[in-house]
């Protein structure tokens, strides 16, 4: 909880680090492999995601919202919120919930091969991790704000355009080379 001081912590950025490592992580664990992977091997991505995201948490437990800090946290939630708009801009969103309610949220109908019995967690943890990154960026990035959304609006298509060019090089890897983590790419 941020102090009357101006010097509170910085939660919400560490929760939308968490949820931006454990989407990639749960990409791994569902057998599509994760960013990177297809460039340097399974086994070097998870350990840089790893290393980085832990990194993150670790960095946003001890950030203030004071500056210059608040204005990293500003830069890490301006990322999270890049990577959740380029995932939910391209990709498939579900059709059929639009049609039963005024108010839907969009919705993945399918993301990065893992097909329509994991996408709808996925989704779950798309959503945590924007949220996190939404209220970081409105609660804890002083001076970041500007910055942050900055970044946002320019990782979105970069973010788009390297999704499914990490995707295609992980569908030829998982033909030429099947393994536990790209299962799900191998047709």
């Amino acid at each position: 909880m941020a102090r009357s001081d101006g010097h509170g912590r910085t939660p919400y950025t560490g929760l939308g680090v968490a949820g931006l490592t454990g989407h990639v992580f749960f990409e791994l664990g569902a057998g599509v492999g994760m960013p990177l992977a297809s460039v340097v091997g399974a086994a070097p991505a998870a350990g840089l995601w790893a290393t980085a995201g832990a990194a993150g948490i670790r960095r946003a437990a001890g950030w203030s919202t004071a500056e210059p800090a608040g204005r990293w946290a500003g830069l890490v939630n301006g990322l999270g919120i890049g990577a959740f708009v380029a995932h939910l801009s391209s990709w498939p969103k579900a059709e059929s919930a639009a049609r039963h309610r005024r108010f839907v949220l969009p919705w993945l109908a399918d993301c990065e091969d893992l097909g329509p019995r994991l996408t709808p967690a996925y989704n779950v943890i798309l959503y945590g991790s924007a949220v996190a990154s939404v209220a970081g960026l409105l609660r804890e990035s002083r001076g970041g704000r500007p910055a942050g959304l900055a970044l946002a609006a320019l990782a979105v298509p970069v973010l788009g355009a390297a999704q499914h060019w990490e995707i295609a090089r992980l569908r030829a890897q998982a033909r030429r080379s099947p393994a536990w983590w790209n299962r799900r790419l191998r047709t």
